[in-house]
């Protein structure tokens, strides 16, 4: 019988009632996606590298001739070492949040039919192999005898260490250790599986996923140098960073030390990651704008009405209407009015995130944003309206009458 006259009532207020409809809707539809990127963003910045970020640090060089890689290698590993705190140094090509190493193309048969995709190749010596401390799932970590020279990009035909994504994505059902991925020219043959290693630059380049990356034993040389692994305990890492620059002038003073790149993994993270908590806050700054707007559009419609319709509420009152009766009526108007706006908002959300799938290849928005966006905003009306609403159901029959 209400929600008949409650209708009515709408019907009569087409203009003002479309209207909060249309900001109900543009709302419903901008909060689901900003909600979905903010958690899109969230599980970005919280992703798990699979390495031993707290205890690790870069120390990388340029400016020196490749012919004295070797040279240059071991002076400057030895310098590192004896840096008081160091546990272990190592050579490695690239590390997840620095700049990328080597990508390439992979395919799952040798006759390079079945594409699989864009992968960060990790090359790396014994020692920054057992520095990155990945949790190893199956098989085993390479052997001495097959670490070998780097030929054109990576060292031809090696053992790889898969991460568990690719495991999954290549070899569904299957053991992933013994099978083989091809690239380069060569055949990689899966010698174990780790649970995690993040990509160089995670959210960019063409990888299908974080963990698209694989790792391969590699020997020092010219290919791979000036780029070196340091581990530490955690609370010594910052001084061994600072400690690292000083060795390694007194060894090599003729190299460039790249002070940009020369940070600890944590604080290449932070880094990597500082645009993402930018617009994290962003986002954050949009939804509570967004539902502030939301929230005094509808205070400003409700005391509108309320005001419009002083001798309706008052002769109500007369004919026994309580002052619950009179909250009621309104917390059900204003249900029904955002409901309407949340059924145009959520065809609206969708469509928005077409346009954001295709432009800037965020995946599909989840259903369950949906529901979530909805409950906010049926709640925020029922909070917006409950002032507007006890000031209407306050009103005395005696006060509207002389009112008009």
């Amino acid at each position: 019988m209400q929600t008949g006259l409650i209708i009515a009532a709408l019907r009569k207020h087409r203009l003002a009632t479309l209207l909060i409809a249309m900001e109900i809707a543009l709302a419903c539809a901008v909060l689901c996606n900003a909600i979905f990127m903010l958690t899109q963003k969230g599980r970005a910045l919280n992703l798990d590298s699979g390495i031993a970020e707290s205890s690790l640090g870069i120390v990388q060089l340029s400016g020196f001739d490749a012919a004295q890689a070797a040279d240059l290698n071991a002076r400057v590993t030895g310098a590192l070492h004896a840096i008081p705190g160091v546990t272990s140094v190592g050579i490695i090509s690239a590390v997840p949040f620095g700049e990328p190493g080597v990508r390439a193309g992979v395919h799952t048969d040798e006759s390079g039919k079945v594409f699989g995709g864009v992968l960060d190749f990790y090359l790396g010596d014994a020692a920054a192999i057992q520095a990155l401390d990945l949790k190893l799932l199956a098989g085993r970590l390479p052997d001495a005898a097959e670490y070998a020279p780097i030929g054109q990009y990576v060292p031809a035909n090696a053992p790889i260490l898969v991460t568990r994504q690719l495991a999954e994505r290549y070899w569904p059902g299957e053991p992933a250790v013994g099978h083989s991925l091809w690239s380069m020219d060569s055949r990689f043959t899966v010698i174990g599986v780790v649970e995690h290693l993040a990509v160089s630059q995670p959210g960019g380049g063409e990888a299908l996923g974080n963990d698209w990356s694989v790792l391969m034993p590699a020997k020092p040389g010219p290919q791979l140098a000036g780029r070196y692994l340091v581990r530490a305990a955690p609370g010594a890492l910052p001084r061994v960073m600072a400690d690292a620059q000083r060795a390694v002038a007194a060894v090599a003073p003729d190299v460039v030390f790249d002070q940009a790149a020369s940070r600890t993994v944590a604080e290449l993270r932070a880094g990597y990651f500082h645009g993402g908590r930018l617009m994290m806050a962003l986002l954050a700054g949009v939804i509570v704008a967004l539902l502030g707007a939301t929230a005094l559009g509808i205070v400003g419609l409700v005391s509108y009405w309320v005001e419009q319709r002083r001798r309706q509420i008052g002769i109500r009152r007369a004919l026994g209407a309580t002052r619950r009766d009179i909250l009621r009526y309104f917390q059900l108007e204003n249900f029904l009015v955002v409901s309407l706006g949340v059924v145009a908002g959520a065809l609206l959300a969708y469509a928005f995130n077409l346009g954001l799938m295709r432009f800037y290849e965020l995946p599909r928005l989840p259903l369950a944003y949906l529901p979530v966006s909805a409950l906010a905003l049926w709640l925020l009306g029922q909070v917006a309206v409950l002032a507007p609403a006890l000031r209407a159901s306050s009103i005395m029959p005696v006060q509207a009458i002389r009112s008009t």
